[in-house]
């Protein structure tokens, strides 16, 4: 049992890392040159917004189903997977809301709130803090 538990954590991280190895062949982001430059002083670049959001929110789908996968493995316990996904579902929302918000009253080099919305969703960081969250909360069940 340990054994896939390892296993399968060690497929979700390949699936990150491939995520994040693949990002600019796979997801259509002129932020991720733009941040990567001139952002500390330009205007946003001429994009179409309904795709770039279409392709931040396909990428935290598929950050989200990854992580659901890993926090099932190392549970298995459909409360935590319940709550996890309802979890995620908010933060997809407003997130995303967030998101929107932030690229049409982005200002001229002001776009650090926009930077680190972007990188929330696009990264697996939720999961991040989920897991140390449930293994304290598992522990404290078996102590009481």
């Amino acid at each position: 049992n340990r054994s896939v538990k390892i296993i399968l954590v060690g497929v979700g991280i390949t699936l990150f890392v491939l995520l994040r190895v693949f990002e600019e062949t796979l997801f259509y982001d002129p932020l991720l040159p733009f941040f990567k430059t001139v952002h500390t002083t330009s205007s946003l670049p001429t994009m179409p917004v309904a795709t770039v959001i279409g392709h931040v929110m396909l990428r935290f789908l598929l950050n989200s189903v990854v992580s659901l996968a890993i926090i099932w493995a190392l549970f298995q316990s459909k409360d935590i997977l319940k709550f996890s996904i309802v979890l995620y579902i908010i933060l997809g929302v407003v997130g995303v809301s967030l998101f929107y918000f932030l690229i049409q009253t982005s200002d001229a080099g002001d776009h650090l709130y926009l930077f680190y919305v972007r990188r929330f969703l696009i990264q697996p960081l939720f999961l991040f803090l989920l897991v140390p969250a449930f293994y304290v909360q598992r522990i404290r069940q078996k102590a009481s």
